[in-house]
């Protein structure tokens, strides 16, 4: 079972590593900051039957 997953920021394109809980649920959205950049995205996790986890983001808002 993976306990961590990585996904790229839009912003800065830096690849951005977060835990994954399991226990939340095969579909879960919730909104993080870039630990590099500092921009709001909309973080997607979905998790498949078999336990294998696939992550995006997308930016909270539209930047200027």
């Amino acid at each position: 079972m993976q306990t961590e997953i990585t996904y790229i920021c839009n912003a800065c394109g830096e690849d951005i590593v977060i835990p994954l809980d399991p226990s939340q649920g095969s579909e879960q959205q919730f909104v993080e900051d870039c630990p590099v950049c500092c921009r709001p995205h909309v973080i997607h996790i979905q998790i498949d039957p078999n336990g294998d986890a696939t992550a995006w983001a997308e930016p909270e808002q539209d930047y200027d």
